[in-house]
Order: C-alpha cells, then sequence, then structure tokens
C-alpha cells in the first residue's frame, strides 16, 4: 500500500517534471521515495520453518528525504548520541537570517548552507570561551533546516549545545540553569560574521547571483542590500533548556532526522490536491494548507540538500577530531559516564526489538520464533 506521500508522487510527478526541470539529486529522492518498500527495490523472504508460513519484506530506500526511512535511523543516532551526555544543563538554540536572504541562499545552496553551519558555531564557540560567559569550550550538535511549516523556504541552524565544558586548563566548567550567552550578544556576533564572510564570497565572485535577485550584480545595489541587513534585528532564540540529560538528545532526535513533512500531517489526498496540517507560529493556532500535488512537489523539492551535503555537524568538544579523547577526560573529571549506547553492533532486526519490542524472527502465523532467511531478490534496473 503506498504511502500518502507516494500518493502525491504519483498523482503529481510527471506534471511537476512537465513544469520544472529537477536536479539529480533531486530526482533521486522522488525515484527513492516512489519506489520504497514497493518491491522495485527488491526484497527479503522469510519462511517459517514450523508451519510454512511466507512473509515477503520490501526493501526500503534509504533517502533522507523519505519519510518512510528516518525512525530505526533516528534510534540509532540518538542511542550513539546518549553516551556522550555529561551532566550539564543542555540548551536548544536556533539561529534565523532575514528572508531577504532567502533567494541569494537558495542560489548557493551548498557555500551558504555550510555558511549557516560555520556562522552559529564559530559564534557559541567564541562567545563561550569568554570568562564572563562560560570559560570553557561546550558541546554542540547543530541540524540545518530549511523548511517552515507550509514547505516554504526557510533555512535556520537548530543548535543543541552543552552549559559546561573544558576551559584552557582543561578543567570542568559548568553554567547555570539559563543560558549563559545573552540573546542580544549572540544575534549581533551571528549577524556580523555571516555578513562578512558574505562579503568576502561577493568579492571573490563565489556567489551565484540568480535572476530573482540579479540587481545584486551591481556593486552599488550589492553595498545597499548589505547595509539593510547589517540595520536588521537578527534574533537568534532559546527554543527549550534541559535538566534532564539525556532528555536533550532525545528531543533533538526529533529534528536531526526530520524531513520537510511527515506522512502523520498530510491528511488527504487525491488527484486534484493535497490537504496538511501546519501550525501557525505567530498565533499558534493549527491550520490547513490546500495546495496541488504539482505545487506539494515542488516546495518538497526545495528542501532536498546538495548531494553529500552534511546536514548535522559537531563542534566543541564533541568535534570527530578530538570527541574521543576529550570525552574520556570529562566522564574521568565528572566521577562517571551516565550513559552507555545500547545499539552499537546491533542488526536492524536487533534494534526493532530493542526499541519497538518488534521480533522479526517470531511467525505472525503460528507465533513461534522460527522465520527463517530463505532468499532475496535486487533493485530493478531501470
Amino acid at each position: 500500500m503506498l504511502s500518502k506521500i507516494q500518493q502525491i508522487f504519483q498523482f503529481g510527478w510527471n506534471d511537476y517534471c512537465s513544469s520544472f526541470q529537477p536536479t539529480a539529486v533531486q530526482y533521486k529522492a522522488a525515484r527513492s521515495i516512489m519506489q520504497c518498500k514497493s518491491g522495485a527495490l527488491g526484497c527479503n523472504i522469510q519462511v517459517c520453518s514450523d508451519c510454512g508460513h511466507t512473509v515477503i519484506h520490501n526493501n526500503s530506500c534509504r533517502n533522507r528525504n523519505c519519510p518512510n526511512c528516518q525512525a530505526v535511523l533516528k534510534e540509532i543516532w540518538i542511542d550513539a548520541r546518549k553516551s556522550e551526555v555529561i551532566d550539564t544543563p543542555y540548551f536548544h538554540v536556533v539561529f534565523t537570517i532575514p528572508a531577504e536572504l532567502n533567494p541569494l541562499v537558495y542560489a548557493n545552496q551548498e557555500s551558504l548552507y555550510a555558511l549557516l553551519h560555520k556562522c552559529s558555531s564559530e559564534t557559541l564557540l567564541e562567545l563561550a570561551d569568554d570568562k564572563k560567559y562560560l570559560g570553557a569550550m561546550p558541546g554542540i550538535i547543530q541540524v540545518l533546516h530549511t523548511w517552515g511549516q507550509t514547505l516554504n523556504f526557510h533555512p535556520h541552524i537548530h543548535s543543541i549545545v552543552t552549559g559546561g565544558g573544558l576551559d584552557k586548563a582543561m578543567k570542568l566548567r559548568k553554567s547555570g540553569t539559563n543560558f549563559f550567552i545573552p540573546v542580544k550578544v549572540l544575534g549581533k556576533k551571528f549577524r556580523g560574521k555571516f555578513l562578512s564572510y558574505l562579503q568576502a564570497l561577493y568579492e571573490d565572485k563565489k556567489l551565484r547571483i540568480s535572476e530573482s535577485c540579479g540587481d545584486l550584480h551591481n556593486s552599488f545595489s550589492w553595498k545597499e542590500f548589505r547595509d539593510s541587513l547589517y540595520k536588521k534585528d537578527w534574533c537568534p532564540y532559546i527554543k527549550e533548556t534541559f535538566n534532564g540529560f539525556g532528555n536533550a538528545i532525545e528531543y533533538l532526535g526529533r529534528y536531526t532526522h526530520r524531513i520537510a513533512i511527515t506522512n502523520t500531517r498530510i491528511q488527504s489526498v487525491s488527484e486534484a490536491s493535497v490537504i496538511f496540517a501546519a501550525k501557525n507560529y505567530k498565533t499558534g493556532q493549527d491550520e490547513t494548507v490546500c495546495i496541488s500535488c504539482k505545487e506539494f512537489i515542488r516546495r518538497f523539492m526545495m528542501h532536498v540538500l546538495p548531494s553529500g551535503f552534511q546536514k548535522i555537524r559537531y563542534y566543541g568538544f564533541l568535534n570527530n577530531r578530538s570527541k574521543k579523547k576529550k570525552l574520556a577526560l570529562i566522564f574521568k573529571l565528572q566521577g562517571h559516564q551516565r550513559f552507555r549506547s545500547m545499539f552499537t553492533g546491533m542488526s536492524v532486526a536487533d534494534v526493532l526489538k530493542a526499541a519497538w519490542d518488534y521480533d522479526i524472527s517470531v511467525c505472525p502465523c503460528c507465533g513461534r520464533s522460527s522465520m527463517r532467511h530463505a532468499g532475496r531478490t535486487y533493485a530493478l534496473r531501470h
């Protein structure tokens, strides 16, 4: 049975392609979503050795844009991150940019998404290093999102920041329960960094100027545009504060493997239209959006990231190059490691059993643990 999002692509993909030219990575994402668990990607066959019942498991696409494929990956990620939790408060900080930058960002996705990551992390690390705020290097996990509730283009960074870390003497320092950097200071620093790096890219002619902002080719128009952005109030905000240690990682897990929209938000699908739920953050009310399948796909495709782009990144003492050594020191200084990874080395079947108590070795017909792998088929080549 097709999922709701697969139905949308089935109804609207050809219509979309007649009006737009998807990139290679967008085309791959769309094909993966349409083929996921359909049998086109192959399957695994199990047979009960007691009663002979046969079960066919169609393979999933594992594409990061597919809403059908994120649950297991999310649980494995959360489990790995729990083993890195330290005994400090955790804070959720969101960095956004003015909407006037959106056309420029969309035309330069790879470089400006990376710049968003860079400026967010540098802002947090440099201010945290100041003794009047924390005087230490925190651990930071960042996730790029590019969408708003109506699938509009809205690039922003979610950061989970530890309220503690290692100072220059390799001692453990901790903050209080309130976020240790004033939001106005955070916003001013972030704005200055982003616009400074953006100016350098412009001067080096490394920015693609699309038709929608074509006047920016003119240096006077560019200066006017840049100056208008300096006058804006860039306001990062503190979304949540966690004192429950592991709760922060569970919470962030909702963001790391989230895609632009889930099947649960889609209320109805027909050949003519899609209706989905969207929260209006200005009013706090839930609303419904009704658009054509073609328009839904157009909006969805805007959020397919460039091939190989790392939307989740790690900074501070969680930087992959030094994480193992610095975490070992922190656990030694605090006297214990609060959590351990449960799923390391487990197969997907083992994770399903541990996380959801779903045992694929149990026969759905006779109820015995006697299902055995009996073969596989492979993806169809087109």
